[in-house]
């Protein structure tokens, strides 16, 4: 062990454990309930859907990896925000939009853990004090170590992907049975065969179910060889996510008709029953699945924002006591004791609902900020190259796409009601952290790209 090391992260993170990471990320309970809102609007075309929202997807993806294979800090974002633009105020707000994403994500899934065990154990529970005792055991997990903490993100993944998989493998004997390209029927009776406008509705849809790739740039500083294996890993598994969904997809329509599955409550659920009906207690099961995907979420989001604000202390943008790193354990153990107090907060407060619904938008905001970002630096002179590199037009559409969606995000929660207060909301948090900027102010926040830690 060298002189230094209780100073740093400890790398340790293979190429299979960073594409793992990413996958966990993107994988979630949330696809359960997807699949029958797409059925809805799309009909039998939804594995078309899938498919747009990974490509759509995939320019902002490959900017990460590009960003990943150039500057692997653990400031993800704010790093690379600051190191193309200069602009501190900017970088900081990023920051803390990643991290109240997470947060929010963090304090909503807690919550909903602890509604799922109390349904499966048939008892109320004091869902306020149970979340905050997971989110204690998930703050543990993380401070003991990122071993650790990728093993259990290792077996939550393989739970929760099981499960997909399992639709997929009883339902495959029903592929073939319909017309993949059938969509609903317009209100003036006229079918359309293949109509562009709605794969891309339904795209828009669908690409929210590939956020969580972004995550990977903030353990990057823990990964053995990042500069090759931060790229692979955002890459394979956003590929990987995509065969499951399509496969997933194209097994739902199979199986039951999509009519059905845009009515049903659970469509999964009950695509699962109908393929498999020897499977007692299949609710039992998918109940468990479902714990593991949540807590999944909350263990990675954790490890995220403890990171984030690691690299942002380092960065000079936040205080310096949060870059601390454990000598034993080498965890930010100070960044992920303050996560804890402020998730705790976010529960105790009751009103985190509205919160993540805007932390969408937030993130669109990130992912646009991060592909001009990769465009100004390649287009800078003497900037280092990584060893993945993408043609400029990549980060030129992500940021088109993404800036795009926040326009159609915006718009679609205008016109239903109630539906302003999430973009209310992101503005309100953009706000507040411009205020907790000039309150703070960082001094002589830097971006260097520092000689690469050496490896064991």
């Amino acid at each position: 062990m060298h002189a230094n090391d209780e100073h740093t992260l400890h790398r340790s993170l293979s190429a299979w454990q960073v594409a793992l990471y990413g996958l966990g990320s993107m994988l979630g309970a949330g696809i359960y309930a997807l699949i029958g809102k797409a059925a809805d609007t799309l009909g039998n075309a939804i594995w078309l859907a899938f498919l747009a929202a990974m490509i759509v997807a995939l320019l902002t993806g490959m900017s990460y990896a590009c960003v990943g294979s150039r500057y692997p800090r653990a400031g993800g974002a704010a790093f690379v925000t600051h190191r193309a633009l200069g602009i501190p105020w900017l970088s900081y707000v990023v920051g803390l939009c990643v991290m109240m994403s997470g947060l929010t994500s963090m304090a909503t899934g807690s919550q909903a853990m602890a509604e799922t065990i109390g349904k499966g154990l048939g008892v109320e529970l004091p869902v306020k004090i149970v979340a905050t005792a997971i989110v204690l055991l998930v703050g543990l997990l993380i401070y003991r170590g990122i071993r650790e903490s990728m093993w259990a993100n290792i077996v939550c993944t393989v739970v929760e992907a099981s499960g997909l998989i399992f639709i997929i493998a009883v339902g495959m004997r029903f592929w073939g049975g319909v017309d993949y390209l059938e969509t609903p029927v317009r209100a003036d009776g006229v079918v359309d065969a293949f109509p562009l406008m709605l794969i891309l509705q339904g795209a828009v849809v669908m690409f929210f179910s590939f956020i969580g790739f972004e995550d990977v740039l903030n353990v990057s500083e823990e990964v053995k060889n990042p500069k090759r294996d931060v790229p692979l890993g955002i890459l394979s598994a956003m590929v990987v996510a995509t065969l499951i969904y399509m496969a997933v997809a194209i097994t739902a329509v199979s199986v039951m008709p999509w009519q059905d599955l845009a009515k049903s409550k659970a469509p999964l659920m009950d695509v699962a029953k109908a393929a498999a009906p020897w499977f007692r207690n299949i609710d039992s099961v998918y109940l468990v699945i479902t714990l593991f995907a949540i807590g999944n979420t909350a263990l990675l989001n954790y490890i995220m924002g403890s990171r984030l604000l690691y690299g942002m202390s380092r960065q000079r943008l936040l205080p310096a006591i949060l870059g601390r790193i454990h000598p034993i354990r080498r965890t930010p153990h100070v960044a992920i004791l303050l996560l804890f107090a402020i998730v705790m907060a976010l529960i105790l407060s009751g009103s985190v609902k509205q919160l993540a619904e805007s932390t969408v938008l937030l993130l669109l905001m990130v992912f646009s900020v991060v592909n001009i970002s990769l465009v100004v630096l390649k287009l800078r002179p003497n900037e280092p190259r990584g060893s993945f590199e993408v043609p400029l037009v990549i980060p030129v559409l992500g940021a088109v796409v993404c800036l795009v969606l926040i326009g159609v995000r915006i718009a679609s929660a205008w016109q239903n009601e109630g539906g302003h207060v999430a973009p209310l909301v992101a503005a309100g948090i953009v706000a507040v952290s411009l205020v907790l900027y000039f309150v703070t102010r960082p001094a002589n926040p830097v971006a260097e790209v520092e000689v690469e830690l050496e490896l064991e």
